[in-house]
């Protein structure tokens, strides 16, 4: 693999994850503007932030979303909805 073609995978692979999944958090769930400082509970937000984007797929695959996209179905998400989400 040239030099060339080396640089435009890592460009194509970073232009992927920016454009999707964090553009996704940020847009529907405000994540660039999030102050919390503290490493290990970003990460927590993080996580929680992913599960709910997958949980919104999995129930669009389904047909089950009853909201006009994933900020205002994850607005009304609750925990327990998630739970048993994740057990059907």
């Amino acid at each position: 693999m040239s030099d060339d073609e080396l640089l435009e995978a890592i460009r194509d692979h970073w232009s992927a994850i920016e454009n999707g999944v964090h553009h996704r958090r940020d847009v529907s769930f405000g994540e660039d503007v999030c102050r919390v400082a503290q490493r290990s509970a970003a990460h927590a937000l993080a996580t929680l932030r992913n599960l709910a984007i997958g949980l919104y797929e999995i129930q669009g695959s389904r047909n089950r979303v009853e909201a006009n996209g994933l900020k205002s179905w994850g607005r009304r998400l609750t925990v327990a909805a998630a739970l048993k989400m994740l057990r059907s």
